[in-house]
């Protein structure tokens, strides 16, 4: 009974946290949509990233969608880096014609600057696409997602309304209903309120490189990735991370549908795990001393919930105090989730939350204890 006994500080703490990241999306969501209204201001000229690896089933429909883009022609450009593909990216990328788009593609392989140790290609090929944008706002996404005809207004004008630094914007997973697409696009749906949250109300840096703006010039204060540049993961929430520290003010999370990205789900439980773990290799390295509580505690509080759960199966008095720490855990995170899920039309899945906190609560304890200790395939990699 030592594990349930732990466990109740810790997750009361935790169910503290979540209620203060639901008000936090509630309020934030009212903000954000104040400030991205019409202007009569001139709109900044905005250059997309792209750093594109094996992405040959995907580049194309990325592309058409910024071709799609409700935004003048004349006020932005495309730049995508192959950062060394093994299939048809480089020539599917030749291949495409969207007459009007400001389109430039590039090959890391031909930068003379290679990357450390082979561990920071992305961040490299990133820094190679925005040293040949000539917009005043980096617009960062990813070759497997789309992006709505409203993605680029939306940014603009917020960035012209906020005078932002920084912006995180939302993204979202579309996954076929299988039990995997399903759990990966809950799973995603938390960590989206949670980033929304947290960055409105200044709490911690939290972001996802699938869908990011900043200044080019508050990206040249900061130095860009250096300091980071030898870390395999990191070009979305550690750069966050400095440019928060020098405009703690001008850091925001866009939470407008309009700004919306959607990508696929992983294809399977190895590449989804290998995903995740990729995320979590991040926890070693993060500076944000306002971070690394909370990751404690959602981490112990899980490792406790999994340690209950085990005993569970031995003993029928822990049994029944697991499943009622079950229910208040559920019952309280279900209002926050609900609240995100009907952000991005997704409500219709929470029927299934109840059921795989199991498995969410073992998911969370492994993948962060791999993120610290294992290593993880990515794009054909092998990382250490």
């Amino acid at each position: 009974m030592i594990p349930l006994i732990i466990t109740l500080p810790l997750l009361a703490a935790y169910l503290v946290l979540i209620v203060r990241y639901h008000r936090a999306w509630n309020r934030g969501g009212r903000l954000s949509n104040r400030d991205v209204g019409a202007s009569d201001s001139p709109l900044p000229f905005l250059s997309v990233v792209i750093a594109a690896r094996n992405e040959q089933d995907q580049i194309a429909a990325c592309l058409e969608s910024l071709s799609l883009q409700e935004y003048p022609r004349s006020l932005y450009e495309v730049i995508v880096v192959d950062d060394h593909s093994t299939d048809r990216t480089w020539q599917v990328l030749g291949e495409i014609r969207h007459p009007g788009l400001q389109l430039r593609c590039l090959r890391l392989s031909d930068s003379p600057a290679e990357p450390v140790a082979g561990k920071a290609y992305k961040k490299r090929a990133l820094e190679t696409a925005i040293a040949h944008a000539v917009g005043e706002l980096i617009v960062a996404t990813d070759a497997d997602c789309t992006c709505p005809p409203g993605w680029l207004p939306s940014i603009g004008r917020f960035y012209q309304a906020t005078g932002a630094r920084f912006i995180a914007a939302p993204v979202r997973i579309l996954a076929a209903h299988t039990p995997l697409g399903v759990f990966q696009t809950l799973d995603f749906i938390t960590l989206q309120g949670i980033t929304a949250g947290a960055v409105s109300q200044g709490l911690h840096s939290m972001c996802n490189g699938a869908n990011l703006a900043y200044t080019k010039a508050a990206f040249e204060q900061v130095g860009g990735f250096r300091g980071i540049d030898q870390i395999p993961s990191g070009d979305d929430m550690l750069l966050m991370h400095k440019i928060r520290q020098h405009y703690p003010d001008r850091v925001y999370f866009l939470q407008d549908a309009r700004a919306m990205v959607s990508t696929g789900a992983q294809p399977g439980w190895r590449a989804f795990i290998n995903q995740r773990v990729r995320w979590a290799s991040k926890a070693g390295h993060y500076d944000d001393k306002t971070l690394f509580p909370v990751l404690l505690l959602v981490y112990l509080t899980n490792l406790l919930l999994l340690a209950d759960m085990i005993l569970a199966f031995f003993d029928h008095r822990a049994a029944g105090w697991f499943l009622l720490l079950l229910l208040v855990k559920t019952l309280v995170e279900l209002p926050f989730v609900w609240s995100v899920a009907a952000f991005f039309s997704q409500q219709r899945l929470l029927i299934w939350f109840p059921f795989l906190q199991p498995l969410h609560i073992a998911y969370t304890v492994i993948t962060g204890w791999l993120g610290r200790f294992g290593s993880y395939r990515w794009k054909e990699r092998k990382i250490q």
